[in-house]
């Protein structure tokens, strides 16, 4: 069974043929008309090229037609079919040309048009290599992505893009993961290193055992999002669709009436002619896929076209705490080690292993370090498992770098030898299986925090703002009364979100912001729900839009995204029908004939789509100032 897409692209190349034979049959009518008038069995000889367009072009509408009212989708292609075969049934051959002109240009129109407007969409399909270099041995050979099989041993050679997710088991370097997190942010590997399908090779040669196979791998899960955007048929298409449907009845009643009234069948036909708004609701997808470019070049990932509807829209915003509302990279503030170590000493073992964690915690140890000029250690045997905290071998030591949980669970005794536990984050260092110290750290509030959240209900009209979080009450308050946030809760669990932001969305249309695994099922429940990418794949998956970068700036630019959008496609599709209703009153008066209709109506249209590609074109967004500094 072929895929959709090349059953996408089958139809598309199947109208291009549609279209071309048309314009051909066509010219060749106008062409013939002044030297072949003469009838040829019965017709004219300039009507013989517009049989050929008829027969060929007006069986694929047909089918078209008719496979989508098997679907139940009745809309305004319905009144070509009719005005078609009208238009066949009185002899108006060239006005039926030109239906089917009109039918499978605009479908042309639409496949180039998004085409275009997704561009930025398909960037990240560049980037991918298309072989992989397996070692075997001593030997490597080059093969394709789909045959590589969990351990494999791939060679990543410098300034190579990782085929797959895996662990790297051989060589020492370095890998940019910026495409992850928005931010030019360099990782080192080292044997027992993770490594992210997608993530450009520094200057070493680097062995990575496979994890998984490429179809699995972090990239692939990306790209398989950037196709759900444009695949997906958001909410507001389907406005299209309905009003295709109340559209059609009543351009058959105008049609009738015309035609019951004069007695001219000719007014039907040409009623129907200038009622075909088929390339119209085209503007509606192109609106979309503009804006869905738009927003990718601002880095905002639209998984979930159905936001850039929905956003405007809503009334309640919630949201999460650490990464959204917060910087999310916690600074190290306070070491308390045992006695009988130096806080610098534990400092260098810990940075020296946090060199190859992507833990949030991780920058904040090795910047310390670097504050304090500490020559980091040899590390061997890297291993970081989710919730188990990092391990490794730094000069011969064994450390680990774990949470207070894990340790008392491991042994209650700890809780007397561990430091009080106050507001904040913090983790405990392990050195040869002994408690060491315990790192604090400090997450500050984003500079733009309180602007973007002051600006909430007089410009964009939230009528209740509110703080969710998992983390202790004393840090969750302080950062709401910074905020100006009047309602928040603490120590939330994710099902304890998710039951607090369904009750919101039943009241109120709801925005949901988070960052974290934890915040993947409130995310999916809200009525939209934007996720802050920095560090999960679950959270993107389950938000309806990802801001990589997270910036509050950047959630502000989506949300004029979202407004301009609505206003463009407004725009194009209630002038195109009003201008369409107000030719059809001209029809069924006798004033424009069918061809005329059908030339009118491919006018009306294309300044529909038109207007719909100005999105695509626009570069500069405008976007309230929520920068800090003013």
């Amino acid at each position: 069974m072929p895929s959709p897409k090349k059953a996408l692209w089958s139809a598309v190349r199947l109208n291009r043929a549609v279209l071309a034979l048309t314009v051909i049959g066509i010219v060749a009518h106008f062409a013939l008309m002044p030297i072949a008038m003469a009838p040829v069995l019965g017709f004219a000889t300039m009507d013989w090229p517009l049989f050929g367009v008829v027969a060929f072009g007006g069986g694929v509408l047909i089918v078209e037609i008719v496979l989508k009212l098997l679907q139940r989708d009745f809309g305004a292609d319905f009144l070509a079919v009719i005005a078609f075969i009208t238009g066949v049934v009185l002899g108006e051959y060239l006005a039926a040309s030109l239906i089917i002109l009109m039918l499978s240009g605009g479908q042309v129109l639409e496949a180039f048009a998004m085409r275009k407007a997704s561009s930025a969409l398909n960037a990240l399909a560049d980037r991918m290599p298309t072989v992989a270099h397996r070692k075997d041995g001593e030997n490597i050979t080059d093969i394709g992505l789909d045959d590589i099989a969990i351990g494999d041993l791939i060679a990543v050679f410098p300034h190579d893009t990782a085929p797959v997710d895996g662990v790297v088991v051989d060589g020492h370097g370095s890998m940019d993961e910026s495409y992850l997190t928005g931010e030019p942010y360099v990782v080192s590997k080292a044997p027992g290193a993770s490594v992210l399908s997608g993530a450009i090779n520094g200057d070493a040669v680097l062995v990575v055992r496979a994890e998984r196979r490429a179809r699995e791998s972090r990239y692939a899960q990306i790209m398989q999002v950037m196709q759900e955007a444009e695949q997906k048929r958001p909410k507001i298409r389907r406005l299209g669709d309905q009003i295709g449907a109340w559209f059609a009845p009543f351009a058959l009643l105008v049609a009738f009436i015309a035609w019951y009234l004069s007695g001219d069948s000719v007014r039907f036909l040409a009623v129907l002619v200038v009622a075909t708004p088929c390339p119209l609701l085209i503007a509606i997808p192109i609106t979309i896929m503009s804006a869905i470019s738009m927003a990718a070049r601002r880095g905002i990932v639209i998984r979930d076209p159905t936001v850039l509807e929905r956003l405007p829209t809503c009334k309640t915003a919630i949201f999460d705490k650490t990464g959204t509302l917060t910087y999310g990279r916690p600074e190290l503030v306070e070491i308390l080690p045992v006695t009988g170590r130096t806080a610098s000493d534990v400092l260098r073992l810990a940075a020296s292993l946090e060199r190859y964690s992507k833990h949030p915690l991780a920058v904040a140890v090795l910047a310390g370090a670097k504050d304090r000029k500490l020559a980091l250690g040899d590390v061997a045997r890297v291993s970081e498992k989710p919730g188990q905290g990092l391990t490794g071998a730094v000069d011969g030591h064994d450390v680990a770098v774990t949470h207070r949980k894990k340790l008392i669970a491991g042994d209650p005794a700890m809780v007397d030898i561990l430091p009080p536990s106050v507001s904040g984050l913090e983790c405990a260092i392990m050195v040869d299986g002994a408690y060491a110290a315990t790192f604090r750290f400090r997450d500050n509030p984003r500079a733009d925090g309180k602007h973007f959240v002051g600006h909430l209900g007089p410009v964009h009209h939230f009528k209740k703002i509110m703080l969710l979080s998992g983390d202790r009450e004393s840090e969750v308050s302080h950062l709401s009364q910074l905020l100006g946030i009047d309602e928040s809760l603490a120590s939330q669990s994710p099902e304890q979100k998710v039951a607090i932001v369904r009750r919101e969305a039943a009241n109120a249309p709801t925005l949901f912001m988070g960052d974290g695994i934890n915040d993947a099922p409130a995310l999916a429940v809200a009525t939209v729900g934007i996720a802050f990418g920095k560090h999960s794949s679950v959270t993107a998956e389950a938000a309806g839009a990802v801001i990589p970068e997270s910036s509050l700036q950047t959630v502000d630019e989506l949300f004029h995204i979202s407004i301009t959008m609505r206003r463009i496609l407004l725009q194009s599709v209630i002038g195109g029908m009003v201008l369409s209703i107000i030719a059809m009153g001209f029809a069924a008066l006798g004033y424009i004939s069918p061809v005329m209709g059908a030339v009118l109506q491919e006018g009306i249209d294309v300044i529909a789509i038109a207007n719909a590609l100005r999105l695509s074109l626009v570069h500069n967004i405008h976007a309230d100032l929520v920068d800090g500094d003013d």
